[in-house]
């Protein structure tokens, strides 16, 4: 064979060996820019929880009181989300990187259950629907047509992103400004949610700023939300498409830090953090350790600030070692068991410890007003993790704010029964000192704060 017809096969030869590269090389290029196409780099500290082919992770099921579905046995309970796993295609989809549903059936809702998270999440809809997301399995942030004056009457003008099941008045109800974009566009929004504390912000813009979300379930014994709950969907009266689903789980240090810079206008320290400067009562059963104010083991008593306070909002972090023991005391006149003696002890306590299993009276908890009124328990972190904590006195009421979530909120003027019997004839002081009421055990506190209330 001539040297330029070996050449020529040999040059065919190599064409196809490019030709199956160019090819297998296009081909990827496609599948990589269809999946671009459908949906945004992950962003950093996020994971995705859609993922952009199938509702894997997702299952629809008709609105519930999260609290009703914890109550079930684990076999009744995954008997109930696997029926409703089984029925979720008849009503939603996934088309073009987009979940779709036309505005029927029950809501979708995310396998995984969350605490303090941020989530990222676009969607878009048609006139005339009205839809949201459920927080925790509650609704809702608000999505709906802001151009409908048939709902006008009932804030639709005010745009979406609005804590639409708070009361009337109620912070957070209303959106601070109209956001949404023109139907037809895509609009985005971030949610942050920390314990029942709720921040939106729609197409960049901040709609709803760290208000309580009220839970819808039980408004009546005002219950808070869950401590951890799913992310849900809703729909009804329209199509509506969700893309871009992203979840960030917020640590207790961020989240602390979230917590005490919102609304921190006029707190002043009490606490320098190097010495007692400012306190009395036993200092010496106390120590500072890194900034903090820690009780000594196997010591205790009642330190409290010399100056007195009425009404008050008192911000403070506190950390528990396994079954620690300790308590603020409100209105404390000075000496004597500030239980009793003051307006209330406040309750600090690691309560699910083995050691206290079975042996506590519910006005015992953590939070609660010490033998008078019981707090909600469930919304502690870990032991070992500080938790931030905000406590507000007026007159004869006290609410007190665990990582977020308002546990207690009472007015002890209506108190007439006691733990055991025994009369806490100091609950109607209407001033007094602020104290860490020690119970012998190392519970640190640090970062206190107190802010005046005009009387």
């Amino acid at each position: 064979m001539p040297i330029f017809e070996r050449t020529n096969v040999k040059h065919s030869l190599l064409t196809n060996q490019h030709w199956i590269f160019l090819s297998a090389f296009f081909l990827s290029a496609f599948f990589l820019f269809s999946a671009v196409s459908w949906g945004q780099e992950v962003p950093a500290g996020f994971d995705s929880i859609f993922n952009g082919r199938n509702l894997d992770g997702w299952y629809a099921i008709a609105t519930y009181d999260p609290r009703s579905l914890e109550g079930m046995s684990d076999v009744e309970r995954a008997s109930r989300i696997d029926a409703a796993r089984a029925k979720t295609k008849e009503f939603w989809r996934v088309e073009n990187g987009e979940i779709v549903n036309d505005g029927n059936g029950p809501y979708l809702t995310s396998d995984r259950n969350y605490g303090d998270f941020e989530l990222l999440i676009e969607y878009k809809t048609v006139a005339g629907a009205d839809s949201g997301i459920y927080l925790k399995a509650t609704p809702q942030v608000q999505i709906w047509d802001y151009t409908d004056e048939k709902k006008f009457n009932i804030g639709s003008n005010k745009g979406s992103g609005g804590l639409w099941n708070n009361s009337q008045g109620a912070a957070g109800k209303d959106p601070l400004v109209l956001a949404d974009h023109p139907f037809g566009q895509w609009n985005k929004f971030r949610i942050r949610q920390l314990g029942s504390r709720t921040s939106v912000w729609l197409n960049e813009k901040l709609i709803v700023d760290n208000a309580i979300m009220e839970n819808y379930w039980d408004k009546k014994n005002h219950l808070p939300l869950v401590a951890k709950g799913p992310i849900q969907l809703q729909t009804h009266g329209g199509e509506i498409r969700w893309r871009n689903i992203f979840v960030r789980e917020i640590g207790s240090e961020e989240a602390n830090q979230i917590l005490a810079s919102a609304g921190n206008e006029g707190f002043e320290s009490i606490f320098n953090g190097k010495d007692f400067d400012g306190w009395a009562g036993p200092l010496e059963n106390y120590e500072v350790v890194d900034g903090s104010v820690r009780c000594k083991a196997g010591k205790g008593g009642t330190i409290h600030t010399k100056q007195e306070y009425s009404d008050f909002v008192a911000r403070l972090e506190f950390k528990l070692p396994p079954g620690g023991n300790n308590g603020l005391a409100i209105r404390y006149p000075g000496n004597g068991d500030t239980a009793y003696v003051g307006m209330c002890e406040l309750q600090v306590l690691d309560n699910e410890h083995e050691k206290f299993a079975g042996k506590l009276d519910d006005r015992q908890y953590h939070g609660s007003a010490y033998g008078m009124v019981a707090a909600h328990r469930g919304y502690q972190r870990p032991t070992g993790e500080w938790n931030f904590q905000e406590v507000t006195v007026q007159g004869s009421t006290i609410k007190v704010e665990l990582n977020g979530t308002i546990i207690l909120n009472c007015d002890l003027a209506d108190v007439t029964e006691f733990m055991a019997g025994s009369p806490h004839p100091g609950k109607d002081r209407t001033s007094g000192s602020f104290g860490l009421a020690g119970h012998s055990d190392p519970v640190e506190f640090r970062n206190l704060a107190i802010k005046q209330l005009d009387q």
